[in-house]
């Protein structure tokens, strides 16, 4: 969430804010207007407590009938103002939960992905002597994805990763914690399910559409993640770590589930955009003056573990309108797919990374206490490492004329393979 204090003293600029984010500038006013009420209600609660204090002291001296009478009509009064606290106070929350965090100064503005900024474009896209095809169409000969067989058993949008694309897989794993443990990453496998109040903490669960896209388990109130970070930010919740711990960086493993409501008609084959997939996320706790430049150190690791595949990207910063409600700033990495659009090849994002400054920090209270004793938030950032995305690039890039799919040499050692062929 915002800071309350920076919204009631500069309720412009956060109205500005958001606007860029296109959330609606009232919500600004409507949140004021309850945080207004509720404070009034608090100073006349507290102006009752001290009446109710002296008239104790009064009581103990006099059991006098007036005085019997004004201790029951202030202890209803008082009463009648703690229901009124707290449904202004459930308000007041409820507008505050409204506000999407308010975006860096340097990012680019824009109401939607037209105003996405490429950055740089980076490795050698591959020219072949034969027409590029899909990754499903070579997947499926080599028995490597089978979607029929998963609608079959789970319906649409799942597949079963067989044969050497599993142990691929798993070699992308391997790669990324090998990767990053020097990094000082901390290797952690979160679970999958987490409370809702740790979902609203990270503010995933804000607005009805990202309801929409989750899975909720009613029975037992709790959400299945859609991406690792959902799990692994709540892991430091009402604590406060060193400074000299910062940054506190986690390389996570997880299974994710998503069910994408909001892509009707978009990707309903292979599996691009599916219900469930495994993914490897990174997650720092930062501090406050450093979160820029941990995101490029994550963007950093994320390149740089593209580059080891030999896979050609591009890094795109995400303008205003295409950042979701916790990001304050945000890169994709999209890997080149020489197969789509008809042998064409397009982009297609393979990576997100976000800082999320305090936003998630301050509903989840996570702070840090400074040399000086000084306790502050921390920043939270979110970056990916590996999803199974990056297995359809291999496929699309390294495919060959024969039909079967070269291994990157730097998976090779791990599935002692530089070849998938036909079985």
């Amino acid at each position: 969430m915002l800071d309350i204090n920076f919204i009631r003293q500069n309720p412009e600029k956060v109205k500005e804010g958001i606007a860029k984010k296109n959330a609606d500038p009232k919500l600004v006013d409507k949140f004021l207007r309850w945080d207004e009420e509720w404070r009034a209600k608090i100073s006349v609660w507290e102006g009752l407590k001290v009446e109710q204090k002296t008239l104790s002291k009064e009581l103990m001296k006099s059991q006098a009938s007036d005085l019997l009478s004004r201790a029951q009509i202030l202890k209803k009064r008082l009463a009648d103002l703690e229901k009124e606290k707290k449904e202004l106070e459930q308000k007041r929350e409820e507008s505050l939960s409204k506000l999407p965090n308010l975006p860096l100064d340097d990012v680019p503005v824009g109401p939607d992905e037209t105003a996405n900024k490429i950055l740089r474009e980076l490795g050698q896209k591959r020219k072949f002597n034969f027409p590029a095809k899909e990754y499903l169409e070579i997947a499926e000969k080599l028995d490597l994805i089978d979607t029929k067989r998963a609608a079959k058993v789970s319906g649409s949008r799942f597949g079963y990763l067989k044969n050497e694309i599993a142990l691929l897989e798993f070699s992308l794993v391997k790669l990324a914690f090998d990767f990053l443990i020097p990094e000082n990453f901390i290797p952690i496998i979160p679970p999958v399910l987490i409370k809702e109040k740790m979902m609203k903490g990270m503010g995933y669960i804000d607005k009805t559409e990202d309801k929409e896209e989750t899975y909720f388990l009613e029975k037992d109130n709790l959400y299945l993640i859609a991406t690792s970070e959902q799990s692994v930010g709540p892991l430091h919740a009402d604590e406060v770590l060193k400074e000299e711990e910062l940054p506190k960086r986690y390389v996570a493993f997880s299974s994710c589930f998503r069910r994408e409501a909001g892509s009707y008609g978009k990707d309903t084959t292979g599996i691009l955009r599916v219900h469930q997939f495994d993914k490897v996320e990174m997650f720092s706790f930062c501090h406050p003056d450093k979160s820029k430049e941990e995101h490029q150190f994550l963007l950093l690791m994320a390149e740089k573990l593209m580059q080891a595949l030999q896979l050609p990207y591009r890094v795109v910063q995400m303008c205003t309108g295409d950042l979701g409600g916790p990001a304050a700033a945000k890169y994709d990495i999209e890997a080149w797919l020489p197969g789509q659009n008809n042998g064409q090849g397009e982009y297609r994002e393979t990576h997100s990374l976000s800082n999320c400054t305090d936003f998630q920090a301050r509903r989840l209270n996570i702070r840090f206490r400074d040399k000086k004793g000084k306790l502050g938030f921390v920043h939270t950032l979110n970056g990916t490492a590996f999803s199974q995305r990056p297995l359809i690039a291999i496929i699309e890039n390294y495919q060959t004329k024969q039909g079967t799919v070269k291994v990157p040499d730097v998976l090779k050692p791990f599935i002692d393979k530089n070849e998938i062929k036909i079985k």
